[in-house]
């Protein structure tokens, strides 16, 4: 059993729109979730069920048509954008679909940017990121730029980008969609290794069923809602 105080995502009626009129789309539709610290919470459901945009929400990247979301019980709504940048910067580490890796930088430092940016001086944030890309086996490409890199290796590049500055809150989509079953094995151990700490929970949307064991609450959607969150046999035995 979990208590209140575990909480470390909490979203309470959020729906968000696109679009007005004739032409709005309702994407979400009244979601209730959470996700609790010290766990693994995976978000599954088919391709256009919302899974994106909710993380998207959860994040502070989208702005919900209706409800409320916290993060370790602070709303960003409730924040200003400075505010909201900085508590972001601190809390959350995103790995985007799309990598969204900069072609400028070697591996190793865009997976040391977040520390770069919160004034970590170079070296040191390099040094830090090397040692997350050899856990990810990716230590012979940690001076190659990402044109060079396969969508596997990009894949985690941006990983180690969410892990460097040891987020409480880490947000991935689709971590192991370009990964082999071993690469993607060792890609959620090292997640699941992140999870577990008291103040830490980590938030994955996956289709890949290859994976489902790493979860503590897998959390299922389809057409804007939840339909129903399972819990993992080890927490049920707890």
């Amino acid at each position: 059993m979990t208590s209140p105080d575990s909480t470390a995502v909490s979203c309470h009626g959020i729906r968000k729109s696109f679009g007005t009129g004739d032409t709005k789309i309702d994407v979400l539709r009244g979601i209730h979730f959470e996700a609790h610290r010290g766990e693994m919470t995976f978000l599954v459901g088919p391709s256009g069920c919302g899974k994106t945009t909710l993380i998207s929400v959860i994040a502070g990247l989208l702005d919900p048509s209706e409800g409320k979301v916290s993060i370790f019980g602070q709303q960003l709504a409730k924040m200003t954008s400075r505010d909201q940048i900085l508590f972001r910067r601190k809390n959350l580490g995103f790995v985007f679909q799309q990598y969204n890796l900069l072609p400028a930088l070697t591996a190793a430092e865009n997976a040391a940017v977040p520390l770069l940016a919160a004034g970590v001086n170079r070296s040191t944030a390099v040094k830090r990121s090397k040692e997350i890309l050899d856990r990810l086996g990716m230590a012979s490409r940690a001076d190659n730029y990402p044109r060079t890199l396969s969508g596997g290796q990009q894949q985690r590049v941006a990983l180690a980008r969410a892990l460097v500055h040891e987020p409480r809150l880490i947000i991935c989509d689709e971590p192991t969609a370009a990964l082999d079953h071993k690469s993607g094995e060792s890609v959620m151990e090292l997640l699941a290794t992140s999870a577990v700490h008291p103040d830490r929970a980590v938030v994955v949307v996956t289709h890949d069923n290859r994976v489902f064991h790493f979860a503590d609450r897998i959390t299922h959607m389809e057409d804007g809602i939840i339909t129903h969150t399972e819990q993992n046999p080890k927490l049920q035995a707890a």
